[in-house]
């Protein structure tokens, strides 16, 4: 993938999280990472240690990291550091505007709950 193709994919990430309530954006490990703004709920991966990714890495909700992975391993991945913890690697050239939207939908969602103060 070119480096104008991969900033167009990147920009597609920006534009759906920056979208939310109170998400900020920081460079983290080098790469655009999405905030609630207390928690990480997207991450870029453009060509992460060479390994020929450009992705956003997402929390997933328990079970959903599995049933991607199996369904679509050309759009779906587990990706290091944070594969672990039930992310997912989604290939942003392999997925529609739509898909990414509900995907990041979910993972802000998923992380705003964790923002919530305990009672």
């Amino acid at each position: 993938m070119t480096k104008a193709s991969a900033e167009k994919q990147i920009q597609r990430v920006r534009a759906i999280c920056l979208g939310y309530p109170g998400a900020i954006e920081k460079v983290s490990h080098g790469e655009p990472t999405f905030f609630t703004p207390k928690r990480v709920f997207a991450m870029i991966a453009n060509n992460h240690h060479g390994d020929g990714h450009v992705a956003a890495w997402l929390p997933a909700a328990p079970g959903v990291q599995g049933e991607l992975i199996g369904e679509r391993p050309d759009a779906f991945y587990y990706p290091p550091y944070v594969g672990k913890g039930g992310w997912v690697g989604v290939e942003l050239a392999q997925v529609g505007d739509d898909e990414l939207g509900a995907l990041i939908h979910e993972a802000y969602a998923l992380t705003l709950v964790k923002d919530k103060p305990k009672r």
